[in-house]
């Protein structure tokens, strides 16, 4: 069978249509992974993802996967087991950090809200003077909610008390402020697929002087590549593959073999951040503001109520409650059917509750964002309920107008 995908335009949490550049990039010739031009374009990845994540961090890099990869590589890199973790829960991917912290060995601590807000900074800052975890675990933008959790206060009290913070920015970097060092991040990771608009498949990755340290000291070098200069150290990483000191070594001027570069993810990361940073990063998250804000303007002129605390959603990404009597897996189908475009639903107690719309990467523009908001009229209007006429392409042009 031959592949031939349709076009869609993908406005839902993600993924995104990637920026033509980065496919464009992702079709250029392969090199060997110890070839000098491959070495020197790892070397320019990483010093663009200091620009993508605010770092002077030497050890920023990719990890070859899908942004879960990252996640877990992280966890399992800096987590012993009997590790206390404090995890901050406020949608899907908060639960996802405890599952995973749990899985290497960690006793987890959570500190909840209900889905629809953040947790409040002070409860967390409370947790980490009661338990004095080894790691804070938080999700930056949770697109299951749409939330947006604050994050500069936390780091200040991690470093008081001598907690490593890491933080999941999945689905936020590039669309929304992000400061690793200004916020005390420890450690920091991604994926390309949400505001970076790329395809899944590589996860940037930045750790501090202090979580590179902290891996370094459970390094163990596999047997065939160690030297007698390479003493193991520390408790061993539970996991080859995603073991961020081998990564390191790879990553770094030995080039000590761990995999083979994903040379293809490599070009289309690298593409990513370098059109990222050339449109400016602040003018990009700018961009993505006023695309969710045109997007909430949008549904709520079609009279549709909007789920959670706007004031702490993120930027690119909408959740609009689904009307009473209305079905709302029939919407995303008719959307796709007839206009080829994507919305998504959520998840756990909130699947079929909500829409998730989403304003991301090359799809953070104007054009995407009024056609699936006629489009999403339309197919409201066949379904019988009734919204305003234009309704929803006139607030969200008000809001570029202004």
């Amino acid at each position: 069978m031959t592949l031939n995908p349709p076009h869609r335009l993908l406005m839902g949490p993600g993924p995104i249509n990637a920026d033509p550049r980065v496919l464009r990039a992702m079709s250029a010739p392969l090199v060997g992974q110890f070839d000098p031009v491959m070495t020197g374009y790892m070397n320019a990845t990483q010093e663009l993802y200091r620009g993508v994540f605010r770092t002077g961090n030497e050890a920023t890099l990719l990890v070859d996967g899908t942004a879960r990869a990252a996640i877990e590589a992280a966890v399992v890199s800096l987590v012993e087991p009997g590790d206390r973790v404090v995890v901050p829960v406020f949608g899907r991917f908060g639960h996802l950090l405890v599952e995973i912290a749990r899985r290497a060995g960690a006793t987890v601590e959570t500190v909840e809200a209900p889905w629809g807000e953040v947790v409040d900074p002070q409860r967390v800052a409370d947790a980490v003077r009661r338990h004095r975890p080894r790691l804070v675990a938080v999700v930056h933008g949770d697109t299951s909610t749409t939330m947006r959790q604050p994050l500069a206060e936390i780091g200040a009290v991690c470093a008081e008390h001598d907690a490593l913070l890491y933080v999941d920015a999945t689905a936020s970097l590039g669309g929304n402020e992000l400061h690793t060092d200004a916020w005390g991040l420890d450690v920091v990771t991604a994926g390309l697929q949400k505001c970076l608009g790329g395809p899944s498949g590589s996860a940037p990755t930045t750790l501090s002087d202090r979580a590179r340290d902290a891996v370094r000291a459970r390094r163990h070098v596999e047997e065939g590549l160690r030297t007698d200069e390479d003493e193991p150290r520390g408790a061993v990483i539970r996991s080859n593959y995603l073991d961020l000191a081998q990564i390191l070594d790879y990553w770094g001027p030995r080039r000590l073999n761990h995999h083979t570069e994903a040379t293809s993810m490599l070009y289309a990361a690298h593409e990513c951040a370098r059109v990222l940073l050339e449109e400016g990063l602040d003018d990009a998250v700018e961009r993505h503001r006023v695309a969710g804000a045109a997007m909430l303007a949008g549904v709520r002129g079609l009279g549709l109520e909007v789920f959670g605390d706007t004031a702490h959603r993120m930027h690119n990404v909408v959740a609009v409650e689904v009307p009473d009597g209305v079905v709302a897996d029939a919407v995303r189908a008719a959307m796709l059917d007839d206009f080829a475009i994507e919305i998504g639903t959520s998840f756990g107690p909130l699947h079929g509750r909500v829409w998730r719309i989403g304003t991301m990467g090359v799809n953070a523009r104007k054009d995407a964002v009024l056609t699936t908001l006629a489009a999403l009229e339309h197919v409201l209007r066949g379904l019988g309920v009734a919204v305003a006429a234009g309704g929803g392409v006139d607030a969200a042009q008000a809001v570029y107008a202004a």
